[in-house]
């Protein structure tokens, strides 16, 4: 059970400290080896991979996902002693067949690596992509991959007996529908060990939020890493797939103005020094701060002390580029629904504004209050700001992929959010559904199709459910990386 754990967690190299999980992924020529890697992990346009050169040694691809991976792309020339390393260092083998190859060569080479494979490590996971599915007509396209999944079961059988119990997987894909995100996404369960834990708490946020589907995606290949226990639906998971690449494309034109380099060194760089205003405001003395836009506390002025002006909605929270806020500012009914739920160690305040969003200005006061606290309320919300601006500014550094992705994830300040309402012919239910998404870990983003009618009348809930959610993947996350780091 170790030397499966051990295998499943990969392995250490000189020049990178963190336990690699390896994919070996090989085949034919103009087999589609290296579309695969790039069209899932490169985003590269599909109808892009005809121009990709041929492979002509071996490339090793780092992806940091939800766990840290190591893609081997081999040319069409490899075999088994040309590799340099034992087979036994892989935790998975892919082989891509071209659908229209029912030529003796491409099973051979399968056999080959099944066969050596199998001898070095028998509880290695074998997948096969019939691959380029798009080529053929309907009925062509399943006789073809049938007559492949034999011949390779011929095959290994007419060698030995003891082959028969070898599970090789099939899976028939494209790069040009979802069919290809779905085979890698459930190669990659495989090797994920917390996934019962990860699947847990898709449970349980389908059942507190009357959610029936819910998807944890890798957010940049578009890859779901886990789901709840009900059955997925191609239907719905090309539909969130869509959604998450359409997210993909527009978001970075609302990023948020501390998210610019030139913002970001004017913060870190130690040259806007924060000052608590005087005692008492007044016109000369805000006038900087207002025409300023340079200024950081121009995002967050002292607001008027009427209590309706700051509890409305997300009015005056967000700046204008800031396209998605985590939630709009909930309305007593938010209290009433989260409140007695609550647990103890999660403070008692808006789980989504004013813990989550760097730029959720301090609560006001009642007209009543004393005439200094103004003055403390700006000078909170300048240190708060200053504090929260450098933490995001960290973690996003930690999401880059070219920094070391795997130390410790510091918890964000800000997570984005988006929603979109589905029509009624779309979904199974009498009702429209919303599709929710909802940012987790650098990498990783919840996607749930909710009941509209649960999602706009019970939204403080929802929002407290995808907190406790949070939370929860990113204690996993953290366990993962201690096991490989450590």
């Amino acid at each position: 059970m170790e030397n499966e754990q051990s295998k499943r967690n990969g392995t250490k190299s000189p020049k990178d400290p963190v336990a690699r999980t390896k994919i070996l992924l090989l085949g034919l020529r103009r087999a589609g080896k290296t579309s695969i890697q790039q069209v899932l992990f490169n985003n590269l346009p599909p109808n892009q991979t005809f121009y990709l050169e041929t492979t002509m040694r071996i490339v090793k691809h780092q992806i940091d996902s939800v766990i840290p991976l190591e893609i081997w792309d081999c040319p069409a020339n490899t075999t088994v002693e040309s590799l340099g390393v034992p087979l036994s260092q892989f935790s998975t083998i892919i082989f891509v067949i071209d659908i229209r190859d029912l030529y003796n060569q491409p099973i051979s080479k399968l056999v080959e690596f099944i066969v050596a494979s199998y001898a070095q490590n028998p509880d290695i996971i074998l997948e096969v992509f019939v691959h380029k599915a798009e080529k053929l007509q309907e009925d062509d396209k399943i006789e073809n991959f049938r007559q492949i999944h034999e011949r390779v079961s011929d095959r290994l059988l007419d060698m030995s007996p003891e082959y028969e119990q070898i599970q090789l997987n099939f899976h028939l894909t494209s790069v040009y529908d979802h069919s290809l995100h779905e085979a890698f996404s459930r190669v990659l369960h495989k090797l994920i060990e917390s996934l019962p834990f990860l699947e847990e708490l898709l449970n349980v946020f389908c059942a507190n939020s009357q959610s029936p589907k819910a998807f944890l995606f890798d957010v940049r290949s578009r890859l779901y890493v886990a789901t709840d226990a009900s059955p997925v639906d191609s239907a719905t998971h090309n539909l969130c797939c869509d959604y998450l690449q359409m997210l993909n494309s527009f978001g970075p034109l609302y990023r948020s103005i501390t998210a610019s380099p030139d913002r970001q060194r004017q913060l870190t760089g130690g040259t806007i020094p924060v000052t608590p205003p005087p005692s008492t405001i007044s016109g000369s003395s805000r006038s900087p701060r207002a025409t300023s836009p340079a200024s950081p506390m121009a995002l967050s002025p002292v607001r008027p002390s009427n209590p309706r002006t700051n509890t409305n909605g997300s009015s005056g929270l967000l700046s204008p580029t800031s396209p998605v806020a985590s939630t709009p500012r909930p309305t007593n009914g938010f209290h009433s629904l989260t409140s007695p739920a609550r647990p103890p160690s999660l403070p008692h305040t808006n789980s989504s504004r004013s813990t989550l969003s760097p730029f959720s200005p301090p609560i006001s006061t009642p007209a009543s209050a004393s005439a200094s606290t103004p003055a403390s309320a700006s000078t909170n919300s300048a240190s708060a700001f200053q504090q929260n601006a450098t933490a995001n500014t960290n973690t996003q550094s930690t999401s880059s992929s070219s920094s070391k992705p795997w130390r410790k994830i510091q918890k964000e300040l800000f997570y984005p959010s988006a929603s979109t309402t589905l029509s009624s012919s779309s979904t199974t239910s009498g009702g429209t559904t919303t599709l929710t998404y909802h940012l987790t870990t650098p990498h990783l983003a919840l996607l749930a199709l909710i009941p509209t009618h649960v999602y706009e009348e019970r939204r403080g809930l929802v929002e407290y459910n995808v907190v406790f959610f949070r939370e929860g993947v990113q204690e996993i996350i953290d366990v993962e990386e201690e096991a490989r780091v450590g």
